[in-house]
């Protein structure tokens, strides 16, 4: 039995885990959102592209009317006045992702109409990688979240998450496993939808994985360069239909 797209997109949220991570300098990764229910409940990480779009996993899809952006955040337990709110205009997953695969795991967010994220010091962007872009093994990334500290799961912290992780292959790492870069035993599991920052480029997003910090089930990441012509089509072709400002 096949789970329904809402079970099997729930599931794959509550995966999420920042394990063998350490809390950063406050508000240091700037370019990183909290996805949150209307409520607050945060759910899923993002990266901020540009004022307006922002990146995430297909997965993280809750419906138009049902998602909160949050960009500038640092604590999720408290108003900390760096907050910048946004409620989501138009939710754009990959045509082709299969939420049963999690194939193409994808998800482009355009914030409201006439409203954009304000760049300052707790905000910024964060660049994409060119199309095709791979990266030489050994490289040393990071992933950064939101989600649960321990592979049993337990509270989501209220602080922001990173952990370094070494990649393993160069030739496709969205199937591939990243090793926590303090301990090559270990598998990391970030974030649902969150970033994963190489060379100061978002080159992965957090998808999906069996379990957390488990050698035998590798992390699945999306693999941003192979979608870069898919995501500039689709903001392009989104302005030259409304004929928006960039």
């Amino acid at each position: 039995h096949q789970p329904d797209d809402d079970s099997h997109s729930q599931q794959l949220m509550q995966q999420g885990r920042i394990v063998g991570g350490y809390t950063p300098a406050p508000h240091s990764i700037k370019y990183i959102v909290s996805i949150q229910k209307t409520m607050g409940q945060h759910f899923c990480g993002g990266s901020l592209v540009n004022k307006y779009w922002v990146l995430t996993a297909a997965h993280c899809n809750m419906g138009v009317n049902e998602m909160v952006i949050v960009a500038g955040d640092f604590s999720l337990s408290r108003y900390e006045g760096t907050e910048q709110f946004f409620i989501p205009h138009l939710l754009i997953p990959h045509p082709q992702y299969n939420s049963i695969t999690n194939n193409n795991d994808i998800m482009l967010i355009k914030v409201q109409y006439s409203k954009r994220f304000y760049l300052n010091s707790y905000v910024t962007t964060v660049p994409l990688p060119r199309q095709g872009a791979s990266l030489a093994e050994g490289r040393v990334c990071r992933v950064s979240g939101w989600g649960f500290t321990s592979s049993s799961g337990g509270q989501i912290p209220s602080s922001l998450q990173t952990v370094n992780l070494l990649l393993v292959s160069n030739t496709d790492f969205s199937i591939k496993p990243c090793r926590l870069s303090d301990s090559l035993v270990l598998l990391f599991q970030g974030d649902s939808g969150g970033p994963l920052v190489c060379e100061g480029r978002v080159y992965g997003l957090v998808s999906w994985g069996k379990g957390c910090a488990d050698a035998r089930y590798p992390g699945v990441y999306t693999a941003v360069s192979k979608f870069r012509s898919w995501i500039d089509n689709t903001i392009f072709s989104y302005y030259s239909r409304y004929q928006t400002p960039l």
